[in-house]
């Protein structure tokens, strides 16, 4: 755990974590909300045309603001569905309802067992240079697994179009 946590109590903890969560959420939703309007004229305007944001999209349209609470306890979900919520123009009271329980429930997991466990395998592997060496190998093949897929939709989206 960064040294500037250690000392807090878990109660302070479970709110510093809260207050960081709700921030990035909400300057997600914003962001993306108010991208929205001119977006489609600048570089933004392939994001929020993307496969993830139309995923997004879909979620929220099939199963409504609940995918937005349940998507803080994913990995990768969670800033897909607030912006998907922003690009929607969700009214705010009603993103927020739903977007405090998912807060609530990040804060707890990782005040909890999140930061814990991320540090906890961090320094086994980084306790040898063999642990150095596995990290920067899966961190590369997760890069390049992302890569070629983003290509190969991207490829395979071009070709559709023509």
């Amino acid at each position: 755990m960064p040294s500037f946590l250690e000392g807090l109590p878990f109660w302070w903890l479970v709110l510093a974590l809260f207050v960081v969560v709700l921030c990035r959420a909400q300057a997600t939703y914003w962001l993306a909300r108010l991208a929205v309007t001119g977006a489609a004229r600048s570089r933004w305007g392939r994001w929020l045309d993307s496969a993830a944001v139309r995923r997004g999209s879909a979620l929220l349209d099939r199963w409504g603001l609940p995918v937005v609470t349940v998507s803080f306890l994913t990995v990768g979900l969670q800033t897909i569905m607030n912006a998907a919520a922003g690009i929607a123009r969700v009214p705010w009271w009603r993103y927020t309802i739903a977007m405090v329980p998912g807060c609530v429930a990040w804060a707890f997991v990782y005040a909890t067992v999140g930061i814990a466990l991320f540090w906890a395998v961090l320094a086994a592997f980084a306790g040898s240079p063999w642990g150095v060496v596995v990290l920067v190998v899966l961190a590369a093949a997760a890069s390049v697994a992302v890569w070629t897929v983003r290509r190969r939709r991207r490829l395979a989206a071009d070709t559709s179009r023509v």
